[in-house]
């Protein structure tokens, strides 16, 4: 069997034989692709599943008879409280945003002035950082707790906001990648008459673009699934995010017969992650590339 390929120095078509080892190959990372999507396709014929196919037995993957009413179903859960769907969808966007925002300005300015400056202690702040790497964050929950009640930040959205903004995998991640920036370049920039500032801002930043869109993707997904800081800060309804307010409706009462809303909610909250992956899915692979980073 034959295959044609092009070959880069000539341009022309070139002949190569597949050996049978290269298509068994190609079936064991296909089949892998497909057992990998198996939850994924689950989740979204969950979400278009009636309720007669959820509780089916066997269970099924495969949606038969398709139907939005879990859709209808889950505005209507939601709309029927005090508080309407679109704000939990207004404070999610809000806080993700801001979040993602000021975590990429505050890890790409320490990590670039801490990797090209070097002030003093420079080793030492590194190593403290990469330290914090050790503890899982559920060890500094009640630490921050008690410093975002000392500063009153408790039902606002600054106490979703802060303690997130400043992690130490994020500056890691961009520290290792600032490394790399070629010092020439910004020596040249300087002798045009550059101030530092524009430096960062017009050299620096669009070079360290590949590793501050990963940590875009990386902030957006574990901000927008994020229900448990909005539980332990949040005590009004109205200043609830998205994922609080629909950890609230598969739970109580009635759940059986929510499953279906549930089912569509997962989707709806999955959906964003997923796309925002995708449009930044090259950045990510050539930032874990750069900086030795093994995915």
């Amino acid at each position: 069997m034959r295959s044609v390929i092009l070959d880069t120095l000539t341009g022309k078509r070139v002949p190569r034989r597949v050996d049978f080892a290269h298509i068994l190959l190609v079936l064991c990372m296909l089949a892998l692709v497909c057992f990998t999507a198996l939850p994924m396709l689950a989740m979204v014929c969950r979400a278009f599943m009636p309720l007669d196919e959820l509780y089916v037995y066997p269970p099924r993957i495969i949606v038969r008879r398709p139907t939005f009413s879990n859709f209808s179903d889950l505005l209507n859960s939601l709309n029927a409280s005090e508080v309407p769907f679109t704000r939990y969808i207004f404070n999610s966007l809000l806080t993700t945003g801001a979040t993602v925002f000021l975590t990429i300005f505050v890890s790409c300015a320490g990590a670039y002035g801490l990797a090209k400056f070097k002030p003093r202690g420079s080793k030492t702040i590194f190593a403290v950082i990469t330290s914090a790497l050790m503890f899982s964050s559920y060890v500094t929950q009640i630490p921050n707790y008690l410093i975002v009640t000392e500063l009153g930040l408790v039902n606002s959205y600054w106490a979703l906001i802060l303690p997130k903004i400043a992690v130490a995998y994020n500056f890691f991640l961009v520290k290792q990648f600032a490394d790399q920036l070629p010092d020439s370049i910004l020596e040249a920039a300087r002798i045009d008459g550059a101030g530092e500032l524009k430096v960062f801002w017009t050299v620096a930043m669009p070079m360290l673009k590949p590793a501050w869109s990963t940590l875009a993707v990386f902030s957006f997904v574990s901000n927008w699934n994020d229900y448990f800081s909005a539980l332990v800060y949040i005590n009004k309804d109205a200043m609830k995010t998205l994922p609080l307010a629909l950890q609230t409706l598969a739970g109580g009462a009635g759940v059986v017969a929510r499953s279906g809303s549930v089912g569509a909610a997962t989707l709806l909250t999955t959906v964003p992650t997923i796309v925002i992956f995708c449009i930044l899915r090259g950045r990510v692979m050539q930032t874990m590339t750069y900086s030795g980073i093994k995915s």
